[in-house]
């Protein structure tokens, strides 16, 4: 069985190390496991491929790939795969939503604290030597608590999940929106709202987190009117995808003094043009797509592969299959 791994990216900690198809060959000695580092030729080496580790696969590339049956990508987003002609086709669709979940709630709980904590504002006066305790308390909002503060979360899945219960330990209220609240809650989230209840979430949270998939449902999600929602003095984190939120109205509710902060981990082009108003704005703190950063990734990653590629072999369900119309 042919396995065709193609995930070149420019930045290199998003492309398969050189350890990883012979640890793959070796677990797994009845595969011929391809390994490319560009993506020229993937029209060929699809032809008779089985099974794809990729991010990415166009129209023409499916079509010329006559034997695929499931495709996995090491991404949580799944949405630039989700065209028309796989969409209707029988492959399945597979994920990394479990992968990022921990390492990513980690970075939302760093940045809960360094706003809360009025870290950049700290780390800017440092820069240029002053001593700014007087300031960091005048002016306004000033540090603050985490314990006791509500945080919102839109979204449930991994990412949310692991969110809440970090939240939870730090003896945060933890409430939820989610676009299907029938699915239940989570360990540490005390209420979850319907998906056309987030006026109600928006309206308590003092730090909401998006952490929801991007769909037709969730594309500027967080608009001028969304963020006129939000509690005055409260702050926005995004992990998800830069395209959930309107940037503009986002701007503008900073500089009216609406929201306390924001702190962004993703945007709606990337990397971050040098003229967004973010990079000077004192009240928001920039991460550069870093919050799934971490040394055990591709671990992480090839635990879960292996173990789906042994259900694969054994004609088990999958674990992290995607709803492809459901876009997640």
């Amino acid at each position: 069985m042919k396995v065709v791994i193609v995930l070149y990216h420019r930045f290199q900690l998003w492309n398969a190390p050189d350890w990883f198809a012979p640890r793959l060959k070796k677990d797994f000695p009845q595969l011929n496991v391809i390994h490319l580092r560009k993506y020229e030729g993937i029209e060929e080496a699809l032809g008779d491929a089985e099974v794809a580790i990729a991010w990415s696969i166009r129209p023409q590339q499916l079509s010329a790939a006559h034997k695929l049956r499931w495709i996995h990508s090491p991404a949580a987003a799944v949405h630039q795969l989700l065209f028309p002609e796989l969409i209707e086709s029988d492959v399945t669709l597979t994920n990394a939503r479990e992968v990022h979940g921990p390492v990513v709630a980690e970075h939302v709980i760093a940045q809960i604290f360094a706003l809360a904590k009025k870290l950049p504002q700290a780390v800017r006066l440092q820069k240029k030597k002053i001593w700014g305790q007087e300031s960091l308390w005048r002016d306004q909002p000033s540090p603050r608590e985490v314990m006791g503060s509500t945080l919102g979360l839109v979204g449930l899945g991994s990412i949310g999940r692991e969110v809440a219960k970090r939240a939870a330990a730090l003896s945060m209220r933890v409430i939820a929106v989610r676009e299907h609240p029938e699915k239940g809650t989570a360990p540490g989230v005390e209420h979850v709202y319907r998906s056309d209840q987030i006026d109600q979430l928006l309206q308590q949270s003092d730090y909401v987190v998006l952490a929801a998939p991007i769909t037709a449902l969730t594309a500027s999600l967080m608009n001028a009117e969304r963020l006129a929602c939000m509690k005055t003095g409260s702050s926005l984190i995004n992990v998800s995808r830069g395209s959930l939120v309107d940037e503009s109205a986002l701007v503008a509710a900073l500089k009216r003094g609406r929201l306390a902060s924001a702190a962004l981990d993703v945007f709606s082009k990337e990397p971050l043009e040098a003229e967004s108003p973010f990079w000077e704005m004192e009240n928001v703190l920039v991460t550069p797509h870093s919050a799934a950063i971490t040394g055990k990734l591709w671990e992480r990653h090839y635990a879960l592969i292996s173990e789906n590629m042994r259900r694969y072999l054994a004609d088990k369900p999958l674990l992290s299959v995607v709803d492809k119309r459901a876009g997640y």
